[in-house]
């Protein structure tokens, strides 16, 4: 066996010790949610429970260290947060609004609230995380950065954060997501960034990570990398999860304001799982909120026709994570597929899979016509053109609410569909034809 092999296999013996009896979890469950919200996760290691850490090329570790270091200095540091703070009020448009969605309170029974993420500079969560790593980039002294992006809002939001603060940009991309996201490209080259296909792979937004890391490696001692989401090696899933956890601490306080109480269900779509981890991470202690992520359920349940990481993946290494995947009986990652580019990745956040280990939160899947339905229902009932990934989260709300009348839901509405057009006029261009 590899080194690598050998590796995944211990880790994963203590993944399957963790959940080997169910009055154990239990048991457990509630100590380990009791040390995540005390920040004893990731404890030194980088890891929440047997997940995350750092496996990284020798070359990146120092830069790694680096980047670690700097996590420590800056994120705590008054004068770094009054300048994200400011920036975040006067350039990104926070904080972002929380709708009341009347007309489909009245059709699914319920009382439905949207913190509405797609109302920030650039149109989706992705700039909380893309201006703080691109200011922690800065005081860092690096010289360049380089990002990925799938569904392309990430891809803005670092061309858009970079431009504020002066460093160049380099974003990978896959061919096939440049075909279908067109818009964002455009942005892109517009803000001033260099986008690189990548038709290696899959040529969607894995491929593209893995061009990053490479031009990373490649370039470790002036490169600053700005990852899209909660994945990746230590320290990148805490610093996105703590950049992106303003969206839940905003739309707790204000569901608070508006209903009195907090809500019964928390809803959020789950690629990488950066705009979820973002809204959860406010109620974690809350136990009595159900917290629920929706993955793409792609075309089928078969392997290779879904991007539903932790609803059917396996533990296993990819971009330098120990996390849930998506992998064949060799450990060899499949290609995945959802109609929404963001979503379509074949792992996903460590921190969501130690909380779905726990049982703090519950992750399901939606199909591609599923969430091609709840854009046209959000579009004709609140006249709010969501994105293919956010339409996720409206699938799942609307189930759960069939199931639960009466009860109050929020749903993070992750970013706009604009960018979605070249999918949404094709997909209506076929039903004229038929």
């Amino acid at each position: 066996l590899s080194i690598r092999r050998q590796r995944q296999m211990c880790i994963r013996d203590r993944y399957e010790t963790m959940n080997g009896t169910e009055s154990m979890k239990n048991k457990e469950s509630t100590e380990l949610l009791n040390q995540l919200l005390r920040g004893e996760f990731p404890d030194e290691n980088g890891r929440f429970g047997p997940f995350g850490g750092q496996f990284a090329p020798e070359t990146l570790m120092p830069a790694l260290k680096k980047l670690e270091k700097g996590v420590k200095q800056f994120l705590n540091d008054d004068s770094f947060r009054d300048e994200l703070t400011q920036e975040l009020q006067q350039w990104a448009g926070r904080p972002t609004g929380l709708t009341f969605a009347g007309k489909l309170s009245a059709a699914w029974d319920a009382n439905v609230y949207i913190k509405r993420e797609d109302l920030t500079h650039t149109g989706a969560h992705k700039i909380n995380n893309a201006l703080g790593q691109a200011l922690l980039a800065k005081r860092l002294g690096a010289k360049r950065v380089v990002a990925e992006t799938g569904a392309g809002q990430h891809g803005v939001a670092a061309a858009a954060a970079c431009a504020r603060v002066g460093i160049p940009c380099v974003v990978y991309m896959g061919s096939v997501d440049i075909e279908r996201q067109s818009p964002n490209v455009d942005r892109m080259l517009q803000l001033g960034a260099e986008v690189i296909p990548v038709d290696a792979g899959d040529k969607t937004l894995r491929a593209a990570i893995d061009e990053a890391f490479r031009d990373w490696v490649a370039h470790p001692d002036d490169t600053y990398y700005i990852i899209g989401s909660v994945v990746g090696p230590h320290p990148y899933p805490l610093l996105v999860r703590e950049l992106q956890s303003v969206i839940g601490k905003e739309a707790r306080e204000q569901i608070i304001k508006a209903t009195g109480h907090l809500p019964d269900s928390v809803f959020a779509c789950v690629g990488g799982g950066s705009n979820a981890i973002g809204i959860f991470h406010a109620f974690l202690a809350d136990t009595e909120v159900e917290l629920v992520g929706i993955e793409a359920g792609g075309k089928s349940d078969s392997l290779g026709e879904n991007a539903a990481t932790l609803a059917s993946g396996k533990p296993g290494i990819l971009h330098g994570s120990y996390s849930m995947l998506l992998h064949d009986a060799d450990g060899l990652v499949q290609e995945t597929h959802s109609v929404s580019a963001g979503l379509d990745y074949p792992g996903v956040g460590p921190e969501h899979a130690f909380l779905q280990s726990i049982g703090r939160v519950t992750y399901i899947s939606a199909t591609d016509d599923e969430a091609l339905e709840a854009v046209g229902e959000c579009c004709a009932t609140e006249g709010i053109l969501p994105a293919l990934e956010s339409a996720h989260a409206l699938v799942g709300a609307r189930k759960w609410a069939a199931q639960n009348p009466g009860k109050t839901i929020l749903i993070g509405l992750s970013g706009r569909g604009d960018k979605d057009m070249p999918t949404l006029s094709k997909m209506h261009k076929n039903i004229f034809k038929e």
